[in-house]
Protein backbone atom coordinates (compact mmCIF):
# COMPACT_ATOMS: atom_id res chain seq x y z
CA UNK A 1 0.00 0.00 0.00
CA UNK A 2 0.90 3.58 -0.73
CA UNK A 3 -0.16 6.76 0.74
CA UNK A 4 0.93 10.66 0.29
CA UNK A 5 2.20 13.31 2.80
CA UNK A 6 1.21 16.33 1.48
CA UNK A 7 -0.84 17.85 -0.86
CA UNK A 8 -0.55 17.81 -4.71
CA UNK A 9 -2.99 19.12 -7.85
CA UNK A 10 -3.45 18.86 -11.59
CA UNK A 11 -5.78 20.61 -14.57
CA UNK A 12 -7.32 19.16 -17.36
CA UNK A 13 -10.15 20.70 -19.71
CA UNK A 14 -12.91 18.46 -21.14
CA UNK A 15 -15.09 19.69 -24.02
CA UNK A 16 -15.02 22.80 -22.36
CA UNK A 17 -15.08 21.57 -18.40
CA UNK A 18 -12.17 22.30 -16.49
CA UNK A 19 -11.41 19.75 -13.46
CA UNK A 20 -9.10 20.50 -11.10
CA UNK A 21 -7.97 17.41 -9.25
CA UNK A 22 -6.15 17.42 -5.46
CA UNK A 23 -4.71 14.50 -4.04
CA UNK A 24 -4.20 14.70 -0.09
CA UNK A 25 -3.56 12.89 3.55
CA UNK A 26 -6.56 12.01 4.66
CA UNK A 27 -5.73 13.95 8.29
CA UNK A 28 -6.17 17.09 5.95
CA UNK A 29 -9.22 16.07 3.87
CA UNK A 30 -11.90 17.50 5.72
CA UNK A 31 -10.55 21.25 5.98
CA UNK A 32 -9.17 21.06 2.63
CA UNK A 33 -12.74 20.44 1.59
CA UNK A 34 -13.84 23.27 2.81
CA UNK A 35 -11.29 25.52 1.47
CA UNK A 36 -12.59 24.37 -1.86
CA UNK A 37 -15.62 25.10 -1.05
CA UNK A 38 -14.71 28.93 -0.17
CA UNK A 39 -12.46 28.97 -2.87
CA UNK A 40 -14.65 27.64 -5.97
CA UNK A 41 -18.37 28.91 -4.97
CA UNK A 42 -19.32 29.07 -8.69
CA UNK A 43 -17.89 25.66 -9.55
CA UNK A 44 -20.82 23.10 -10.32
CA UNK A 45 -19.52 20.36 -8.34
CA UNK A 46 -16.52 19.03 -5.98
CA UNK A 47 -16.29 15.08 -6.14
CA UNK A 48 -13.98 13.27 -3.25
CA UNK A 49 -13.60 9.74 -2.56
CA UNK A 50 -11.20 8.55 0.08
CA UNK A 51 -9.47 5.38 1.74
CA UNK A 52 -8.34 4.84 5.13
CA UNK A 53 -7.21 2.55 7.59
CA UNK A 54 -8.49 2.27 11.19
CA UNK A 55 -6.55 1.10 14.04
CA UNK A 56 -8.37 -2.46 13.47
CA UNK A 57 -6.61 -2.87 10.10
CA UNK A 58 -10.07 -2.53 8.15
CA UNK A 59 -10.00 -0.30 5.15
CA UNK A 60 -12.75 2.50 5.44
CA UNK A 61 -13.91 4.13 1.81
CA UNK A 62 -16.44 6.86 0.94
CA UNK A 63 -17.05 8.81 -2.00
CA UNK A 64 -19.40 11.47 -3.37
CA UNK A 65 -20.82 12.45 -6.63
CA UNK A 66 -21.88 15.62 -5.10
CA UNK A 67 -24.84 16.78 -7.58
CA UNK A 68 -23.10 14.37 -10.15
CA UNK A 69 -25.43 11.52 -11.75
CA UNK A 70 -24.87 8.60 -9.49
CA UNK A 71 -22.20 6.38 -9.68
CA UNK A 72 -20.53 8.92 -12.45
CA UNK A 73 -17.74 10.83 -10.36
CA UNK A 74 -17.19 9.81 -6.83
CA UNK A 75 -17.03 6.21 -8.02
CA UNK A 76 -14.84 6.51 -10.58
CA UNK A 77 -12.48 8.57 -8.15
CA UNK A 78 -12.09 5.81 -5.48
CA UNK A 79 -11.80 3.21 -8.11
CA UNK A 80 -8.10 5.65 -9.21
CA UNK A 81 -7.27 5.29 -5.17
CA UNK A 82 -8.01 1.28 -5.34
CA UNK A 83 -5.83 0.94 -8.01
CA UNK A 84 -2.73 3.12 -7.20
CA UNK A 85 -3.08 1.08 -3.64
CA UNK A 86 -3.69 4.51 -1.66
CA UNK A 87 -4.35 4.34 1.65
CA UNK A 88 -5.27 6.93 4.11
CA UNK A 89 -5.38 9.42 1.50
CA UNK A 90 -8.15 11.46 -0.54
CA UNK A 91 -8.86 13.00 -3.82
CA UNK A 92 -11.03 15.92 -4.48
CA UNK A 93 -12.23 17.06 -8.43
CA UNK A 94 -13.46 20.72 -8.68
CA UNK A 95 -15.50 21.20 -11.93
CA UNK A 96 -16.36 23.75 -13.72
CA UNK A 97 -19.15 23.25 -16.13
CA UNK A 98 -18.15 24.22 -19.46
CA UNK A 99 -22.32 24.08 -21.45
CA UNK A 100 -21.83 20.60 -22.75
CA UNK A 101 -22.97 17.69 -21.38
CA UNK A 102 -20.42 14.52 -21.45
CA UNK A 103 -22.96 11.86 -20.81
CA UNK A 104 -23.05 8.82 -18.25
CA UNK A 105 -19.47 7.51 -19.94
CA UNK A 106 -18.50 10.98 -20.39
CA UNK A 107 -18.08 11.60 -16.93
CA UNK A 108 -17.17 8.50 -15.85
CA UNK A 109 -13.71 8.63 -17.60
CA UNK A 110 -13.49 12.57 -16.89
CA UNK A 111 -13.09 11.97 -12.99
CA UNK A 112 -11.69 8.92 -13.32
CA UNK A 113 -8.92 10.55 -15.04
CA UNK A 114 -8.35 13.42 -13.30
CA UNK A 115 -8.31 11.71 -10.55
CA UNK A 116 -4.91 9.35 -11.98
CA UNK A 117 -3.97 12.51 -13.56
CA UNK A 118 -3.19 13.71 -10.03
CA UNK A 119 -2.11 10.21 -8.86
CA UNK A 120 0.74 10.23 -11.29
CA UNK A 121 1.63 13.71 -10.58
CA UNK A 122 2.22 12.79 -6.96
CA UNK A 123 4.90 11.33 -5.27
CA UNK A 124 3.86 8.42 -3.45
CA UNK A 125 5.35 6.86 -0.32
CA UNK A 126 4.97 3.37 1.28
CA UNK A 127 2.24 3.14 4.28
CA UNK A 128 3.10 2.27 7.49
CA UNK A 129 0.70 1.32 10.27
CA UNK A 130 1.33 2.90 12.99
CA UNK A 131 -0.52 2.85 16.31
CA UNK A 132 0.01 4.92 19.93
CA UNK A 133 1.86 2.75 22.67
CA UNK A 134 1.23 4.75 26.62
CA UNK A 135 4.07 3.33 29.22
CA UNK A 136 4.93 4.51 32.45
CA UNK A 137 8.90 5.12 32.57
CA UNK A 138 9.92 5.81 36.68
CA UNK A 139 12.37 9.26 36.98
CA UNK A 140 15.15 6.29 37.38
CA UNK A 141 14.82 5.02 34.08
CA UNK A 142 14.33 8.20 32.28
CA UNK A 143 18.08 8.53 30.53
CA UNK A 144 17.67 5.02 29.40
CA UNK A 145 14.71 5.27 27.89
CA UNK A 146 15.28 8.77 26.20
CA UNK A 147 18.63 7.41 24.95
CA UNK A 148 16.88 3.99 23.04
CA UNK A 149 14.35 6.44 21.56
CA UNK A 150 16.49 9.09 20.33
CA UNK A 151 18.76 5.79 18.61
CA UNK A 152 14.94 4.83 16.91
CA UNK A 153 14.44 8.13 15.60
CA UNK A 154 11.03 8.33 17.72
CA UNK A 155 9.59 11.18 19.47
CA UNK A 156 7.64 10.76 22.98
CA UNK A 157 4.90 13.09 24.24
CA UNK A 158 5.11 13.64 28.35
CA UNK A 159 2.77 13.67 31.36
CA UNK A 160 5.04 14.04 34.09
CA UNK A 161 3.86 12.77 37.71
CA UNK A 162 5.45 12.54 41.12
CA UNK A 163 7.21 9.49 40.73
CA UNK A 164 7.79 9.46 36.63
CA UNK A 165 5.85 10.37 33.72
CA UNK A 166 3.21 8.44 31.49
CA UNK A 167 4.90 8.67 27.88
CA UNK A 168 3.25 8.03 24.59
CA UNK A 169 4.68 7.15 21.44
CA UNK A 170 3.88 6.20 17.64
CA UNK A 171 4.94 2.67 16.86
CA UNK A 172 4.98 0.60 13.48
CA UNK A 173 5.16 -3.17 13.75
CA UNK A 174 8.59 -3.76 13.76
CA UNK A 175 9.34 -0.45 15.86
CA UNK A 176 6.97 -1.69 18.96
CA UNK A 177 8.86 -5.45 18.59
CA UNK A 178 12.38 -3.65 19.23
CA UNK A 179 10.99 -1.59 21.80
CA UNK A 180 9.36 -4.35 23.64
CA UNK A 181 12.91 -6.10 23.61
CA UNK A 182 14.08 -3.36 25.50
CA UNK A 183 11.48 -2.15 27.61
CA UNK A 184 9.76 -4.85 28.94
CA UNK A 185 12.84 -5.90 31.08
CA UNK A 186 12.48 -2.74 33.56
CA UNK A 187 9.22 -4.42 34.68
CA UNK A 188 10.78 -5.02 37.89
CA UNK A 189 11.89 -1.59 37.98
CA UNK A 190 8.46 -0.22 37.96
CA UNK A 191 7.82 0.76 34.24
CA UNK A 192 4.79 -0.51 32.98
CA UNK A 193 2.89 -1.13 29.86
CA UNK A 194 -0.69 1.02 30.12
CA UNK A 195 -2.00 1.15 25.99
CA UNK A 196 -0.61 -1.09 23.29
CA UNK A 197 -0.92 -1.01 20.07
CA UNK A 198 -4.00 -3.86 18.59
CA UNK A 199 -1.35 -5.30 16.47
CA UNK A 200 0.44 -5.91 19.48
CA UNK A 201 -1.92 -8.08 21.18
CA UNK A 202 -0.62 -11.10 20.44
CA UNK A 203 2.62 -10.55 23.00
CA UNK A 204 0.59 -9.88 25.65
Amino acid sequence: MQTVSEIYNAKTEIKRSTFLSYLLPIAKFEEFHEILRSDHPKAAHIVWAYRKLNKYSQIIEAQSDDGEPKGTSGQPCLNALRGAGLIDAAVLVVRYFGGIKLGTGGLVRAYGGAANLVINEANLENFEQKDICCFFVPFSLTARFEHFLQKQNLEAKREFKEDGAIWQVEFNEEEFNAFYDFAHHFEAQNFAFLAIPLFARRIF
